[in-house]
């Protein structure tokens, strides 16, 4: 076979193309790479048919072309192979199920002799990995290579074409069928994650909703800015082992953002960035499938982020294969590979596909050493872009370090935690019985022999700890127990407590004073969850009322709602916003940890109380009001 490589921009075809070379070829592909205006694409394929009207004829608009040694922007590559010994279909499908495009585009081009697939879909509407699992559903075995055509970085509209047929929707494809032809196929992809994880939250194919919790289009924002392009940074996923780029191809007005390849709900992913270093790697002396093959002819399909990340080196990756053989293709906005019986849609790739119908194609024998000429200014390029890379890579590689420890302090600190809640809940367990024993005991012994004073200190001091012990179970429980609701008589409830605090009371030189209404006060609420409203108040104002002065305990209803307040003679609260927080106390000469009244609180937003506190220099007041529903 032979290739002959033409780069056109205007003017008559005629001009640099003489098809007096191919007029008498039966088996002449021709593939047309278009990075100009849609009009431009069509009349260089009539053209080119006009002239060759057996040829076989595949186009795509493009991102950039590539032409021999030459990397180009919005001008057209026209490649022309003639085969001796190679036949060629081609068909096009432009239905809008993409699965059914490709199984329908393999039944028509494969044949028992097929050596080789080139498909190009269009770069903004179909899905390409349903598309290569259509072709794989009739046959997996046979090798395909290609991409979806590209716009120039709009992501507005693109092009294929079958013959003088344009497409702006679909798939094109022709197969190469020979008992000859020899096919090489391999990539390089070159691009490292970097960063934490993050998860796709929703997403419908290859059309991302969100991303931990935000549209794709802020999570790029957040990590890149508004000013940086997403398809130089891929969100990189690992499946079976194997790292695969999803590159954003399209922008949505509600914040989405399409991939040149389908995501799955939960996949954790990664942003990835161009090892700069790998990159600039000789890619046939990086290929090794290549590197014993003799071509005659080399197609490049090449992502176009390769060549937008590094515009001004990015032909030292083309200019290795055109000192070989006949070099030509273009930078797409997703590439397709097959390996190991499945097809493979690639983002960020270099895809290489070599050919030749020489017997002896595979002969041993490397390729001719191949020396890049950088002149200075390219070198020094090189090497700082080099340095940003190894940068960023061992900056990673310190994040990782970091995070593994930081994992391993908070499994450490997990477990810890774990075996305190399980001493607690232990503790909290054996305190009730030694408590019971000696409130039993004191009844009894108060029975038989009558009071003392000893035995009142006692008493009082249990009480205080049974009230604690209260508080703590219910922390314990809270998690594992559903607190089941009744009616409960609410000025009832806060009578019998305050009888089972007055003797603490009357210890610290305090009484109470109870106003409560004669009707029952009824509510729904948890016994439990009341008990440590009720008594975290009492205590407290036992705790900080001046010695020999009253504590009231009213209760009673307003606008609907049962209410209790409880009103101390102490000092005034400088701080009312922060009294209800975690550890927090006025008075730090005062026992105790700060919780009791957070712990009410969070009883009181879990329940729909409402809490009033007023505090002056005179009294201290807490109100709690109740709903009065009930089923």
């Amino acid at each position: 076979m032979k290739t002959y490589n033409y780069l056109y921009h205007y003017g008559h075809v005629d001009s640099i193309i003489n098809f007096a070379l191919f007029q008498d070829e039966p088996n002449v592909l021709v593939q047309v790479f278009c990075g100009q205006e849609g009009e431009v694409f069509a009349s260089v394929i009539e053209a080119i048919l006009e002239r060759l009207p057996q040829a076989v004829c595949l186009g795509t608009t493009t991102d950039g072309e590539i032409c021999e040694e030459h990397v180009s922007t919005f001008q057209t590559s026209i490649s022309i192979s003639v085969f001796k010994h190679t036949t060629l279909k081609t068909c096009y499908l432009q239905e809008e199920d993409a699965f059914e495009n490709g199984r329908a585009l393999a039944s028509r081009l494969i044949t028992p002799t097929t050596k080789l697939l080139i498909v190009f879909s269009d770069g903004t509407s179909t899905n390409a990995e349903d598309l290569l699992s259509g072709i794989a559903s009739f046959d997996a075995s046979v090798p395909i290579c290609g991409g979806m055509a590209g716009d120039n970085g709009r992501f507005k509209q693109t092009f294929i074409a079958s013959q003088g047929t344009i497409l702006d929707k679909g798939v094109v494809g022709v197969s190469l069928n020979s008992e000859i032809l020899h096919v090489v196929r391999d990539y390089k992809f070159d691009w490292k994650a970097i960063g934490v994880e993050h998860t796709i939250e929703e997403v419908e194919g290859n059309r991302i909703y969100k991303i931990d919790g935000i549209t794709p289009v802020k999570f790029y924002e957040k990590y890149l800015g508004n000013h940086v392009s997403q398809t130089e940074f891929p969100l990189i996923v690992k499946r079976n082992g194997i790292k695969i780029a999803r590159a954003v191809v399209a922008k949505h007005e509600d914040g989405s953002l399409s991939c040149g390849g389908n995501l799955i709900k939960g996949e954790k992913v990664r942003i990835g960035f161009g090892d700069a270093k790998a990159l600039l790697r000789n890619p046939v002396q990086a290929m090794k499938k290549l590197r014993n093959f003799q071509a005659e002819t080399f197609y490049l399909y090449s992502c176009m982020a390769r060549r937008r990340y590094m515009p001004d080196l990015i032909r030292l990756e083309v200019e290795p294969f055109a000192k070989l053989a006949p070099t030509a293709g273009f930078f797409t906005y997703a590439e397709f590979f097959h390996k190991k019986g499945h097809n493979k849609l690639l983002n960020q790739t270099l895809t290489v596909v070599a050919l030749s119908e020489c017997e002896h194609s595979d002969a041993s024998g490397c390729p001719k050493t191949l020396h890049k000429k950088e002149n200075e200014e390219e070198a020094s390029y090189a090497k700082t872009i080099a340095s940003l890379t190894n940068l960023i890579q061992q900056s990673t590689r310190d994040y990782d370090i970091q995070s593994k420890k930081l994992e391993e302090q908070m499994h450490y600190s997990e477990n810890l935690l774990a075996s305190h809640k399980q001493f607690l809940r232990y503790t909290v367990h054996e305190m009730n019985t030694p408590l019971s024993i000696i409130m039993t005991s004191i009844e009894l012994h108060e029975m038989q022999f009558s009071k003392s004073v000893y035995l009142e200190n006692i008493e009082v001091a249990a009480k205080s700890i049974f009230s604690l012990y209260d508080d703590l179970s219910y922390l314990v429980k809270k998690d594992q127990v559903v607190y089941m609701k009744r009616r409960i008589n609410l000025a009832q409830y806060l009578q019998s407590r305050v009888d089972f605090f007055e003797q603490v009371a009357s210890k610290a030189r305090s009484q109470f004073h109870v106003d409560m209404p004669e009707e029952p006060l009824m509510v729904f609420f948890n016994e439990t969850k009341l008990q440590r409203i009720v008594d975290n108040n009492l205590t407290n104002a036992i705790k900080y009322t001046f010695e020999n002065q009253a504590i009231f305990v009213r209760a009673g209803e307003a606008e609907g709602r049962a209410y209790f307040s409880i009103t101390s003679h102490s000092r005034k609260i400088e701080n009312p916003e922060k009294v209800f927080e975690e550890y927090y106390r006025e008075e730090e000469v005062q026992d105790g940890f700060g919780l009791g009244l957070n712990l009410v609180r969070k009883i009181c937003r879990e329940e729909g109380v409402e809490i009033t506190l007023h505090s002056d220099e005179k009294a201290t007041t807490f109100c709690y009001s109740f709903t009065r529903d009930m089923p």
